[in-house]
């Protein structure tokens, strides 16, 4: 059964994904300060406008700064290197591989932090992407090295509850 297919009642917990990110470690990604905006569809595009204007004005202890191009599906938060978060983006291949979904990928697992399902990816360098799984838009979250992953992901869900919604066929935990 995979696991993003399905809804399951039991997520990771947050000492388990914590322990997880300490175990793994993370590394800087992308120094710059631009970031590709996706193009997703008419319908995403609304609902990532609606979860840029509900984004907290910090994350993980550092304030909002958002990177160039400016645009409504792009946020970050701190430089050198920034949290970066992408909304309508595509969906990660790895969120619909079976190594994943058994456990038997070790770049790639699956979890779950304040009711947000997510997708963590170990990036070359040690860089981690976070990609929400089972909502209507794809939320992507870059966090660089020495930046707690854990609270980045707390501070991020309650925006993402309000206006990124379950797909059709999954349920909130």
């Amino acid at each position: 059964m995979h696991s993003f297919r399905h809804r399951h009642r039991s997520v990771v917990g947050l000492p388990a994904l914590a322990l997880l990110f300490a175990a793994v470690g993370c590394s800087s990604g992308d120094d710059s300060a631009s970031t590709a905006v996706p193009s997703p569809g008419p319908a995403v595009a609304e609902l990532c406008r609606k979860l840029d204007a509900a984004l907290p004005d910090e994350v993980g202890g550092v304030g909002r700064e958002d990177p160039s191009p400016a645009s409504a599906l792009t946020a970050g938060w701190g430089d050198d290197p920034a949290i970066i978060l992408r909304c309508g983006v595509a969906q990660p291949p790895k969120m619909v591989s079976p190594e994943v979904a058994e456990g038997r990928d070790p770049d790639a697992v699956p979890g779950g932090v304040e009711g947000v399902d997510w997708l963590m990816e170990k990036r070359d360098g040690g860089a981690y992407r976070f990609t929400t799984a089972n909502r209507e838009a794809y939320v992507e979250v870059v966090v660089p090295q020495g930046v707690d992953s854990s609270a980045v992901l707390i501070d991020l869900a309650s925006a993402i509850k309000k206006t990124v919604p379950w797909k059709e066929g999954y349920e909130a935990p």
